[in-house]
């Protein structure tokens, strides 16, 4: 008989988390539930301690989110798969997710017989998305070719901060003063997608995984326009 394939629960919703490993026990005869986390703390330790094949892990949650988890689980254990889980499908959290090698991004509303095989699948190569998450990644994409394009015409402001160009650059300067998306899209008269899109961007350009440390790193570079005012 093929061994079953180890699988780890982390999620601080604990009546769903448990309800899933009830619902794996009872109907996967190829995945073992040897544990279940409530927080990425707990997460990390289990990992070591348990050494499972897939991780399934809730992208928001208290003390420190998926995508900080996920970020020190590949690197404590670089081969180990991780799938992630939420009830959120949050443009920003895909591409942080998928940055740091999740194999997958799942949403919790799922069909149980779904996540069960999508699972089972996430221990291969496979990477398993949800069909609104690739929507929004196939149209992220078509956006940044089109922003591409016009940064061809106008270059970037300076080859000292990064080669930030123009539109992060205002985009920078109101992350500086504090605005949320929807205020930098107001201001910009630009789409708010356009806005998250842009700062999933900056997180890697700027090796940072928060919007807090991007404000902070924008301040280092000189950006803010409130300041002095």
């Amino acid at each position: 008989m093929e061994t079953r394939k180890r699988v780890l629960l982390v999620d601080d919703q604990k009546l769903f988390v448990d309800s899933l490993r009830l619902v794996i026990d009872s109907r996967s005869e190829e995945l073992e539930v040897v544990g279940v986390a409530y927080d990425g703390i707990s997460a990390l330790e289990m990992t070591t301690e348990l050494e499972p094949d897939l991780v399934v892990l809730d992208v928001r949650m208290p003390n420190m989110d998926g995508v900080e988890t996920i970020k020190l689980i590949k690197k404590a254990k670089p081969s180990l798969r991780v799938l992630m889980l939420t009830t959120f499908d949050d443009d920003e959290q895909v591409t942080q997710a998928l940055g740091y090698g999740a194999v997958g991004y799942l949403l919790k509303d799922m069909a149980p017989d779904d996540l069960i095989n999508a699972m089972r699948t996430a221990t291969e190569e496979n990477v398993q998305l949800s069909s609104s998450v690739i929507q929004k990644l196939l149209k992220q994409k078509n956006q940044e070719q089109i922003a591409t394009e016009e940064e061809k015409i106008s270059p970037p402001v300076n080859d000292t901060i990064g080669k930030v160009t123009p539109r992060e650059a205002d985009i920078l300067h109101l992350i500086a003063d504090g605005y949320n998306n929807n205020e930098i899209a107001e201001k910009l008269k630009i789409a708010v997608q356009t806005v998250k899109n842009r700062v999933s961007e900056m997180y890697f350009k700027f090796d940072v995984h928060d919007r807090l440390h991007l404000m902070r790193k924008a301040k280092e570079l000189g950006f803010g326009r409130r300041t002095g005012t």
